[in-house]
């Protein structure tokens, strides 16, 4: 089953920084290149950090108001999350102004998995490193919704293909696929219980798959059966044997 990897979509000019970028010079590339953020890298294009225009701002946020009423006392943040805050209202760099550690991905992950790696960690880009945590790129939100992009009648064919002939060795008669917008409708009547569960799951997992409407029916239950008994062969065992 083909899942389209996050190398396959991710920008590969990133506009980066170093340690001693300069807090004007990190502003001005994040203007002029029309971008919400970027990474700080050392010499070796190892990730460092990320900073976005959050973190700029917190710096904006923390010039006194001129027409602000001085406090008399300040209480310090307490916490290492609120220091750092307070530590980035004085940054003159991108070190001082970088979010840390960063959240990475690698370029053969999936985009299903770098999707939740972002909606996780509630972050609007991750820099794409390789097998020795160097940036080969950056992918974006909006990168990865192109999977969404997916034409129906592409889905239904890797449905047919790659889940009903390929996994569970059925004849493309056996169930009727149906896709509009993204959505899958499986239609038919199985074997087993566990071939029409393995269906469901597989189709769902289909590069730009939005949901799965589970229509089929079975002839036999055999969620009861050990999947080292004979029954279960081939990869319903193989699949009823993952946790």
């Amino acid at each position: 089953m083909r899942q389209d990897k996050v190398g396959s979509v991710m920008a590969t000019e990133v506009v980066t920084a170093r340690y001693g970028t300069p807090f004007k010079e990190v502003a001005r590339l994040l203007h002029e290149h029309r971008i919400s953020g970027l990474p700080v890298i050392d010499e070796d294009d190892k990730v460092l950090g990320v900073i976005s225009e959050t973190d700029l701002m917190v710096r904006q946020a923390a010039i006194p108001d001129p027409y602000e009423t001085p406090r008399r006392f300040r209480f310090p943040g307490l916490t290492r999350g609120a220091r750092r805050q307070a530590a980035k209202g004085h940054a003159r760099t991108a070190e001082q102004l970088m979010s840390v550690p960063p959240v990475t991905v690698h370029a053969d992950g999936t985009i299903a998995e770098a999707a939740r790696t972002m909606a996780r960690s509630r972050v609007e880009r991750l820099p794409v490193v390789d097998d020795e945590d160097r940036m080969v790129g950056i992918v974006t939100r909006r990168d990865l919704i192109q999977v969404f992009l997916q034409p129906d009648d592409v889905i239904r064919r890797e449905v047919i293909d790659e889940v009903l002939v390929r996994a569970l060795w059925m004849t493309p008669s056996t169930v009727e696929v149906g896709v509009h917008e993204g959505v899958v409708t499986l239609v038919g009547h199985v074997e087993r219980r566990s071939e029409a569960e393995i269906a469901v799951s597989m189709t769902d997992r289909i590069d730009g798959v939005v949901a799965v409407l589970d229509k089929l029916t079975y002839r036999m239950d055999d969620s009861h059966v050990r999947p080292d008994e004979p029954a279960l062969q081939g990869v319903t065992e193989t699949w009823l044997r993952k946790p």
